[in-house]
Order: C-alpha cells, then structure tokens, then sequence
C-alpha cells in the first residue's frame, strides 16, 4: 500500500510562538486580556474585545463543548483521509477554537458534545491540540 505523504502543518510565527511551545509541553495556552479579562484566540496584537495591548498567556483547562461541526468528505488536499469532523469548541473558559474532533466516528458527533484536548505531536517542532469526546454523546 502507498504511503501517504504528510499533512500541512502550521507555521509558528512570533506571535503564535507561546500557543504551540504550550502544546509542545500538553498545554492548552492562549491569550487573556489583564485589563478586561477576555480572551483572545486565534494569537492577536491586541484585545479583541477592549483593544488593549496588555495580553498575557494563561493555561486553560482544555475542555469545553461543541459548539457547531461539519464533516469533510471531500478533503482540500488528498493527504486527508476522509470523512473526518472538524469542529468549533466552545471552551469552558469561553472561547472559542477551531479543531479536529476525534476518537469517534464523524457520524456520532453532535453539537453539545462535551469534549476534551489530547496533544498529537507531529513533529519537533508542532505537537496539534485535536479534541475527544468525554462521557457519554448527546442524542441527536
């Protein structure tokens, strides 16, 4: 059987640079806002809410709930194997992120389901946040 080749991977810049070295040590990092406490992700020069540049990175709990999902069958690039689920998580902490959902099948995922972040390193360099469901899965 062919191998397939690798799949893209992100390019950490200076600003995402703390969010992946987070990953790197199995933690889930991003941005708050020390002036009005909100939170920032995707990485931001600023406060997305208050637009102060006073942003620290804070560990989350790295759970939370899906919030919306769509199942890829026909995939961008051919190095994905299909279908898979790609979801927005609605963390616990209030933000938002936009993630693979795995450890069940692309059918039985569901909006409301709880989920958690499992670190998949890929290379030295990149470890991925993807995400699986915890506890039972909401009836849909």
């Amino acid at each position: 059987m062919e191998e397939r080749p690798p799949i893209p991977l992100p390019v950490p810049t200076a600003r995402s640079r703390p969010h992946w070295e987070g990953c790197q040590r199995g933690e889930l990092v991003v941005q708050r806002c020390v002036d009005c406490g909100h939170y920032v992700f995707i990485p931001q020069p600023a406060c997305t809410r208050c637009l102060s540049d006073n942003l620290e990175w804070v560990p989350t709990s790295g759970t939370g709930t899906i919030y919306s999902y769509t199942v890829v069958h026909r995939p961008q690039q051919p190095v994905f194997e299909v279908p898979y689920a790609i979801a927005i998580i609605e963390m616990a902490e209030g933000w938002h992120m936009l993630s693979n959902i795995v450890g069940c099948p692309p059918e039985d995922v569901r909006i409301g389901m709880p989920v958690e972040v499992e670190f998949r390193r890929m290379t030295d360099e990149i470890t991925l946040p993807l995400f699986h469901p915890t506890g039972g899965v909401p009836p849909g």
